[in-house]
């Protein structure tokens, strides 16, 4: 009854997709309920770390000096996402950090239906205080050791997905993907297709 996905999740310097930065990437890849696959890493924002950011997540300037550059992770990061199903919390805020990055370095995006937990879980568990994803967690039993960092709550978002699905499953079928799309009460998401544009011609380089 287990579907494959893979979670993602996005610490940044702030909440403003294309004026903040991102400085971790964490997505974990699932096969049949377990953890198969991993990409999780800092990322080098150029900027310095705000401090009220670092004190959700815990990620300092000396954490981050030396890590790679956002342009340097995209391409792996779409080559690991392929065409899986894909999966966050509140997907459209991490989404729209990597669309704003990807359009603006014009590197190609994962193809694959982006799934969010949010609306879902709010539907399959309602009558919770709320439906952040350390309540969730904390709801379904599902063991935590930290929150506000990619690779783990990636790995959290990923156990929740888990959880609706057998929540839903009828006859130990794991649900058609049209239904979980469906559940999130909104059309299906995808990251848009972007193309390198080709560079224009310098004139005066011609003369």
């Amino acid at each position: 009854m287990f579907m494959d996905y893979i979670a993602f999740d996005l610490e940044t310097t702030g909440t403003v997709a294309g004026v903040d930065r991102i400085v971790e990437i964490g997505a974990v890849k699932f096969v049949d309920g377990e953890v198969v696959g991993l990409f999780s890493t800092l990322v080098n924002p150029q900027m310095a770390m705000p401090a009220a950011a670092s004190a959700v997540n815990g990620i300092t300037d000396e954490m981050l000096q030396g890590r790679p550059l956002i342009g340097d992770l995209l391409q792996s990061l779409t080559e690991f996402c392929g065409e899986a199903i894909l999966v966050a919390h509140n997907a459209n805020f991490d989404a729209q950090f990597l669309i704003a990055d990807y359009k603006r370095i014009e590197i190609a995006t994962p193809r694959g239906v982006i799934l969010d937990t949010l609306p879902m879980a709010r539907k399959i568990f309602p009558g919770l205080p709320n439906h952040r994803l350390s309540t969730v967690v904390q709801h379904l039993n599902i063991p935590a050791s930290q929150y506000h960092r990619a690779e783990d709550d990636a790995t959290l978002c990923g156990r929740v997905l888990e959880q609706i699905v057998q929540k839903i499953a009828v006859d130990n079928q794991a649900p058609k993907i049209e239904n979980l799309i469906a559940l999130t009460g909104k059309p299906a998401f995808y990251f848009p297709v972007i193309e390198r544009q080709p560079k224009q011609l310098d004139l005066l380089s011609m003369l």
